[in-house]
């Protein structure tokens, strides 16, 4: 094996982390982002098309996360104004537990000199 070859491999193997790396990122970030208003599930499908790029279990995952997406979405569409409600109320009651566990209120709290202390996160490592 020559030089060349050798070149070749170790290139291949730092785009694959890059690519792994950019794409966990994007991955992560998405799925944070899913309970919130805006392109949750978008970012998410970008992080898996560019681990798609490497790897074949994205491929897959991207295919079949695409297929549930759709199907939610076309079950959701069908039913009674009550199930929206109540699966709009459950997406916001995540959305503002996430916000107060990552500790959003208790940053608004200390901002504006609230004193309130049940706005503070349990996990705030600023207490």
């Amino acid at each position: 094996m020559n030089t060349t070859d050798n070149d070749t491999k170790k290139q291949r193997h730092v785009q694959k982390f890059a690519i792994g790396v950019a794409g966990g990122t994007v991955l992560l970030v998405g799925l944070v982002a899913i309970p919130y208003p805006g392109p949750g599930w978008l970012i998410v499908f970008a992080g898996l098309a560019i681990l798609a790029q490497e790897f074949t279990w994205a491929k897959r995952a991207l295919r079949f996360g695409r297929k549930k997406y759709d199907n939610w979405n076309d079950w959701v569409g069908r039913q009674h104004w009550s199930v929206k409600a109540v699966t709009f109320t459950l997406t916001m009651i995540v959305v503002v537990a996430t916000i107060w566990l990552l500790n959003g209120y208790g940053l608004i709290n200390s901002w504006f000199n609230l004193n309130q202390d049940w706005l503070q996160s349990p996990l705030s490592l600023f207490s």
